[in-house]
């Protein structure tokens, strides 16, 4: 393969489309722990040192030298040098593209006289392979640093105890492998993979324990090229290291052995590569570029990953890697020679998220989606078996609780529309756990554990209390999964084109059952987890006594909600909330559907029939009497809020209405692809306005938010409500995604121009102001999974084969209504004084 192809797949082929600057990047992100970004992304790169999610420093750096001068590239290298003694220098920086997976920050060196100059491109690959769960489950990323000019050009690069540890005063060990020249598993004619590996940890581990976020057991595997064309490497301290090469060119082959703390004498573990682009000049007038590139891993080991009480009591968790290979260097090994495949197949999958994005929305929408999508994956720990796989989810920077029911639901459209399959793995724990008796409580839990990586459940009941949020959340998000399970609604890059250059997966054939040679999923008529009206009636029936429980429990107390913490908990507790409520009914609904799918049709008729009464009734107490918006609370006079669980009537087809209901087959675009008969709420007609063609929730209540939403966008985005101008960004998307055209575009104009403004400075926060400079509220989320919510729009255009988004187009037939915000609150604020809930018993 040409080093130009070679750089086409690392780059993604559409990562150089970035239209968006964000302040934060993800540089090599995998999981909760191997998570390092790249701060300050709009400044050069050299200028600040790459990051932890946390906003805590990590020691990480990359320097060139060149004609006898030294050239920072990441980090804060130059630090460590002299002035005196070393010519330092800075590259022109020409900037940072991205796509789903790739992160691409690119420079120009001046070559020795200054006529032509050396291009260098360091290119990040955390692969997303919906594809393959065996290669997504691999807690490594890739950096390949690329060249081409006509001049010699040395590179250099180390890491520091920081990957290992949250705690400076932790001592730590280390130790070159070399492996030995091998034909690796999967390799075609015979090919050899040699690797020179530095294993850094902590001399005394602390397992499942964390500091500052960061894991206190695990062993670093930093991996680059052996053999004759391979790398030098040398550990020491970080300053001798960094002049020698900055006085050398290349690094002595040499182990520092005194073992010592992070900061003591500051240890790093480096590299140097040499590349000799000058021949490429010899004897000629006029220079004929060379290209090289050379591949460097990090793999952050981890056994147990985490401690679940699962059905047969606490258990510790092995990763899911270790189903297919014996040990950490097989692993590291395969996984540094499957290169080629895992870039070919994450760049399907950013091929056709691009391309889907901008057809959605926009090229700004296309960029957020991508900036999104390692940041939901990387909140993520695969575990289980190939037959039974298990996805465990921290809730990062919020609390730390583990698997949140709350935060799985807003992230779960990126899950439907990348790969249903990963959404069932995150919902098995909570539903094994659940049903194994271990939590006393009649409604859904709110998550497995107060902080990760310890699931040791809440046997006392006593976790956060967001009853009907939780129950609602699980009832909406099992029925999205049976329709996906019932349908085949896979899209075109979890099914790849052929197997020609693939590399075949150690110990696949254990598990001919779920994954191919290769390790690509097998197709899911094929596979345990079946993609038929059986699969689905099978995976609902297993838990239908929880689902039927969480329903009782929201037939009792979600139409009318008492004081209680909805997922926005940051907002505090409040009764009878408009939006809460919302939810709870389209749970009711839900159940209906479940029931219908598993034959309990006396269940479905009751729950059918409750759903269409309470929601008759909730237009009554939640929406202004004027029409013109939905209140916060139904006793909440002059207030407003963004009903964002109205987008789960639709994505549930709910909204499609009984003219639609018939022949709903394909999707539209390469990367939608549903076969489907009917994708249909089953069983009576659904209760709602019979103009509106018996739709669950009448046309009238999305127009009147679109219109809503239009009036009182900010300058940053949709506020949450009319307590305050900060917004959640995955809520708006969800919004968004159920309004007309105009007002969707505006609200995603606004995230855009949000996105190149903020100030805030952490990994794309959720939670921020739409005013002033965009910042954190005074509460500092950042790097949460939640962002897979920016995915709506996705999930719904392939919701019932495409009905869904159809269902939807008359709110385009109109421009936004104009709404005097100020005069409409203040007459639903002196209305509701006088008449102060006129022929409200149930309130």
């Amino acid at each position: 393969m040409r080093l130009f192809d070679l750089f086409l797949l690392a780059a993604g082929g559409l990562a150089s489309a970035s239209t968006l600057t964000p302040n934060t990047v993800p540089l090599i992100v995998r999981n909760p722990y191997l998570s390092t970004w790249l701060y300050h992304a709009r400044d050069a790169p050299w200028e600040n040192w790459p990051m932890f999610w946390t906003g805590a420093h990590v020691g990480f750096s990359v320097m060139a030298s060149a004609s006898g001068k030294v050239y920072p590239l990441l980090g804060r290298p130059q630090d460590s040098l002299s002035t005196k003694r070393h010519k330092i220098a800075y590259p022109e920086y020409l900037g940072v593209t991205f796509d789903a997976s790739t992160t691409n920050l690119s420079y120009s060196i001046p070559a020795a006289g200054g006529e032509s100059s050396v291009l260098v491109t360091l290119s990040f690959l955390s692969p997303i392979t919906p594809s393959s769960t065996m290669r997504q489950a691999i807690p490594a990323g890739y950096m390949t640093v690329f060249v081409a000019g006509c001049d010699d050009l040395d590179l250099y690069t180390d890491v520091n105890g920081e990957w290992v540890t949250g705690n400076r005063d932790n001592t730590l060990r280390w130790e070159m492998f070399e492996s030995p020249p091998r034909e690796e598993k999967g390799t075609k004619n015979g090919t050899k993979t040699e690797i020179k590996t530095w294993k850094v940890r902590r001399e005394r581990e602390e397992l499942l324990t964390e500091f500052g976020d960061r894991a206190e057991w695990g062993t670093l595997h930093f991996s680059a090229p052996g053999g004759e064309n391979g790398v030098r490497y040398q550990s020491g301290t970080s300053a001798l290291l960094r002049g020698l090469f900055a006085e050398r060119g290349e690094l002595r082959d040499e182990v520092d052995g005194e073992f010592r703390r992070v900061m003591e004498d500051e240890p790093v573990f480096a590299f140097s590569k040499g590349f000799k682009l000058a021949d490429g000049g010899k004897g000629k007038e006029k220079c004929e570029k060379r290209e090289e590139s050379v591949r460097f891993t990090w793999a952050l080991v981890q056994d147990p990953v985490v401690q679940f009480a699962s059905a047969r009591g606490l258990t510790m968790m092995r990763p899911l890697w270790q189903s297919f290979f014996t040990d950490a260097d097989e692993l590291v090994g395969w996984h540094f020679g499957d290169f080629e495949t895992a870039a070919k197949l994450a760049g399907e999958y950013s091929n056709a998220l691009a391309r889907d994005a901008y057809e959605s929305g926009s090229r700004e929408y296309q960029d957020i989606a991508a900036l999104s999508a390692r940041q939901v994956l990387g909140a993520t720990q695969f575990s289980g078996t190939p037959e039974d796989p298990i996805l465990f989810l921290k809730e990062i920077s919020s609390n730390g609780n583990f698997q949140t029911v709350d935060v799985i639901f807003p992230a779960f459209p990126f899950f439907l529309y990348t790969n249903p399959r990963w959404l069932a793995y995150l919902l098995e724990p909570l539903l094994e756990h659940q049903l194994s008796g271990q939590y006393p409580n009649d409604y859904s839990m709110h998550d497995l554990g107060a902080h990760f990586p310890n699931a040791t459940g809440h046997p006392d009941g006593r976790d956060e209390y967001m009853p009907v949020e939780e129950c609602g959340n699980m009832l909406i998000m099992g029925l999205a999964l049976a329709n996906a399970l019932r349908y085949d609604t896979d899209p075109a890059f979890v099914r790849p084109k052929g197997a020609e250059g693939m590399r075949t997966a150690p110990g696949a054939k254990r598990w001919w059952e779920s994954v191919d040679e290769y390790g690509i999923d097998l197709p899911r008529g094929e596979a345990k987890l079946g993609s038929t009206p059986k699969a689905a009636e099978k995976w609902l029936s297993r838990s239908y006594k929880l689902w039927k429980q969480w329903t009782g429990y929201l037939v009792r107390e979600s139409l009318i909600p008492h004081n209680q913490l909805c997922t926005d908990d940051f907002a505090g507790w409040l009764a009878n909330q408009t939006n809460l409520a919302l939810k709870g009914i389209i749970g009711i609904k839900a159940m209906s559907e479940i029931a219908d799918i598993v034959g309990e049709k006396e269940d479905a008729k009751f729950y059918r029939e409750t759903a269409g009464e309470y929601i008759e009734k909730w237009q009554e107490y939640g929406i202004s009497r004027d029409g013109t918006h939905a209140k916060l609370a139904y006793t909440w006079y002059g207030s407003w809020t963004t009903i964002y669980n109205l987008y789960a009537d639709s994505l549930l087809c709910f909204h499609v209405s009984d003219k639609n209901k018939s022949s709903v087959t394909g999707g539209r675009k390469s990367g939608k692809q549903p076969r489907m008969e009917s994708q249909i709420p089953l069983g009576q007609q659904a209760y709602g306005s019979k103009k509106d063609g018996n739709v669950f929730i009448p046309d009238k209540v999305y127009q009147m938010q679109s219109d809503w939403y239009h009036a009182v966008l900010q300058k940053y985005g949709l506020p949450l409500d009319s307590r305050h101008l900060y917004t959640k960004s995955d809520w708006e998307f969800f919004a968004a995604a159920v309004t007309g055209r105009k007002t969707r575009t505006e609200i995603l104009t606004s995230v855009a121009r949000w996105v190149n403004e903020t100030e805030t400075d952490r990994p794309f926060t959720d939670l921020y102001d739409t005013e002033g400079n965009g910042g954190f509220p005074g509460i500092w989320f950042m790097a949460r999974p939640v962002v897979g919510g920016h995915f709506a729009f996705l999930a719904l255009e392939r919701a019932c084969g495409g009905k869904a988004v159809e269902a939807l187009k008359f709110l385009d037939k109109r421009e936004p209504g104009e709404v005097d915000v100020e005069l409409v609150l203040m007459r639903d604020l002196s209305t509701g004084e006088q008449y102060d809930d006129e022929g409200w018993e149930d309130l």
